[in-house]
C-alpha cells in the first residue's frame, strides 16, 4: 500500500481509484472463474496466472530497487525460482490428492514443498556466487538480497496460494461446511485475507489523507499516521465481520478465534508488510517499487500488505479450519 500524505489532490484520488477499480475487477473476474471452476479448471488454476505474474512483477521490481545500491542479482535464476516456490503449493496439493489426501496434517506437510523450493533457490543463487567468485565482488549482499527476494516474493505468494487450496480437501463433506460446494469452501479463506487486508489499506489511506495528524513513522513512512492506523484496523475488523460473522454465527468452522481475532491479527500483519515495503524502498531511495499499476504504484506497493498477512492468515484458518 503506498501511502497517502494529507491532502493529497483530487487527481491523485482519480488516479489511485481508477488503478484500484481494475485491479478489483480482474481479481474478482479471475475468483469467480477459479470459484466456478470454468471450463473444467481445478481449484487455484485460474488463479495461479496472476500468483505468477505478481511472482515475477515483485521479482523484477526488487531486483530493480537492488540494482539502485549497486547490488545485480542474477534476476534470469531469481524469476525462474521465485515462480517455482509458488507453483511449488499447487504442486504439493496435486499430490497429495493423488496420495495421502485426507490426513489432518496435511496442510502443515504441503507448505513443506515451498521451504523445500525456497532452500533449492538459496543453494542455485549460492552456486552461482561459487562459480562466478571474485575477490571483494559483492557476493555475500547479492546472496543477502536474492535470498531475500526469494523469501520476501515467493513464499507469501505460497501462502496465498495454499490459502485457496486449503479448504478443498482438508475441510471436506464431513464437515459443517457440507452445505458449500469444493469451490466455494476453497474459495473463502483466499477471499477474507484479501478483504481484510485491502479493507484496511482503504481505511487508511483516506483516514491519512483526510484526517491524518500525527505521523507513525516519520522517518520510514512520512505519509503513514496513527489515525490512518487506527482507521485500518477499524476497516480490517469490518470486512472479518462481513466476510465471516454469519460464517461463524451459524456453528460452521473457521479460522481460529473467529473475525474477532480474524480481523485484528491479519490487519496488523497487513500492516507490518506495508511497513517492510516501506524500509526497503526507503533504504534505496525511492517512493514507488514501480510504475506498472499506474496510481497504486508498482506490484510491490500493491502486495506489500498481503505478503505478511497470508502466513498469518493461513495459520488462523489451519488452527480453527476443521
Amino acid at each position: 500500500m503506498t501511502a497517502a500524505p494529507r491532502g493529497a489532490s483530487p487527481a491523485a484520488f482519480a488516479s489511485r481509484a481508477l488503478s484500484a477499480g481494475l485491479v478489483t475487477a480482474t481479481f474478482a473476474a479471475l475468483a469467480w472463474a477459479d470459484w466456478k471452476g470454468l471450463g473444467g479448471a481445478k481449484p487455484a488454476w485460474w488463479l495461479l496466472p496472476l500468483a505468477v505474474a505478481l511472482a515475477l512483477g515483485g521479482v523484477g521490481e526488487l531486483s530493480g530497487l537492488f540494482a539502485g545500491r549497486g547490488v545485480t542479482l542474477p534476476v534470469w535464476l531469481l524469476r525462474p525460482a521465485v515462480v517455482g516456490v509458488v507453483l511449488s503449493a499447487a504442486a504439493a496439493a496435486e499430490f497429495s490428492d493423488l496420495t495421502v489426501s485426507g490426513s489432518s496434517a496435511l496442510p502443515v506437510v504441503e507448505m513443506g514443498w515451498p521451504a523445500a523450493a525456497v532452500a533449492v533457490a538459496v543453494i542455485g543463487l549460492c552456486l552461482v556466487e561459487i562459480v562466478s567468485y571474485r575477490p571483494g565482488g559483492g557476493a555475500v549482499e547479492r546472496l543477502a538480497a536474492g535470498s531475500f527476494a526469494v523469501v520476501f516474493v515467493g513464499l507469501p505468494l505460497a501462502f496465498l496460494v495454499g490459502l485457496r487450496l486449503l479448504s478443498t480437501r482438508h475441510v471436506g463433506p464431513e464437515s459443517a461446511h457440507a452445505h458449500l460446494d469444493a469451490g466455494a469452501r476453497g474459495m473463502l479463506p483466499l477471499v477474507s485475507l484479501v478483504a481484510v487486508v485491502k479493507a484496511g489499506d482503504i481505511a487508511a489511506y483516506v483516514a491519512g489523507s483526510l484526517v491524518g495528524r500525527h505521523r507513525m513513522a516519520p522517518i520510514l513512512s512520512p505519509g503513514k499516521t496513527w489515525e490512518g492506523a487506527a482507521a485500518a484496523l477499524a476497516g480490517s475488523l469490518v470486512a472479518a465481520w462481513i466476510a465471516l460473522g454469519g460464517f461463524r454465527a451459524s456453528g460452521q468452522a473457521g479460522p481460529w478465534g473467529g473475525w474477532m481475532v480474524y480481523g485484528p491479527l491479519v490487519g496488523l500483519a497487513g500492516m507490518a508488510g506495508d511497513l517492510a515495503e516501506s524500509l526497503v524502498k526507503r533504504e534505496c531511495g525511492v517512493k514507488d517499487s514501480g510504475r506498472s499499476l499506474g496510481g497504486l504504484g508498482g506490484v510491490l506497493d500493491l502486495v506489500d500488505s498481503l505478503l505478511f498477512a497470508a502466513p498469518v492468515a493461513w495459520l488462523l484458518w489451519v488452527a480453527g479450519g476443521r
